[in-house]
């Protein structure tokens, strides 16, 4: 049994892509440029709000070179998505009684690519933010995962051993900084990482259809 979980936010705790998707648009018309539907932002997210406009730029043919118009594009998306952090958004079923289950006997993190600020606007907004112990946004670049330094802050914050932890996310960035940081990892098949299954994930990482599913997982001798 592990003794401290971290889960991914968008993707495993909660479906945002629509409101991923209304703050890219509002950033990218406030440039005069084209938006996007929910399905091709579903496939730009998972590294963080600079790797969506990365992605989505690239959609347009235009070079991320472009410092200001990048560093413009991220300050507009940033506001519109503080002001509607979970508007359009959805909890998947069954992520409040496993929260609610787990937390009776261990301590709970939020480790993702969102930056802090944003990722706890959006638990609040969900009403699960009072679940965890820490949230730990990337916040600059080399925080992103898989990098496993979040993996790490979070397994102090939780006074657990990186060895005694697990990752619960849907796409291989969380798995691979389960991997870097040697700790536990479960992939979860709602999220919005399931294409890279099974071809980039390693066999032994245990996989979950449902909350419940997860569960037994993380209460697995």
């Amino acid at each position: 049994m592990h003794r401290g979980v971290a889960f991914d936010l968008d993707g495993t705790l909660v479906d945002s892509i629509a409101d991923i998707g209304q703050a890219l648009n509002v950033a990218f018309a406030s440039e005069s440029l084209p938006t996007f539907d929910v399905e091709q932002v579903r496939r730009w997210v998972g590294d963080g709000p600079d790797g969506t406009i990365r992605r989505a730029l690239a959609h347009l043919a235009i070079t991320d070179t472009d410092e200001l118009l990048h560093a413009r594009l991220r300050a507009a998306y940033d506001r519109a998505a503080l002001a509607a952090p979970f508007d359009h958004g959805r909890l998947y079923p069954g992520i409040v009684d496993a929260l609610t289950h787990l937390q009776r006997d261990r301590p709970l993190a939020v480790v993702t690519n969102k930056p802090t600020v944003l990722a706890r606007a959006v638990l609040e907004a969900a009403g699960i933010l009072h679940f965890f112990r820490a949230v730990h946004g990337a916040d600059r670049r080399e925080l992103r995962k898989p990098e496993p330094v979040m993996l790490f802050a979070a397994a102090r914050d939780l006074e657990t051993p990186i060895a005694q932890l697990c990752m619960v996310g849907d796409s291989t960035a969380d798995l691979g900084a389960a991997a870097h940081a040697g700790c536990h990892a479960c992939f979860v098949e709602w999220g919005y990482g399931r294409a890279e299954w099974p071809a980039a994930t390693p066999a032994s990482v245990p996989r979950a259809t449902s909350a419940s599913a997860l569960l037994k997982l993380l209460y697995r001798p």
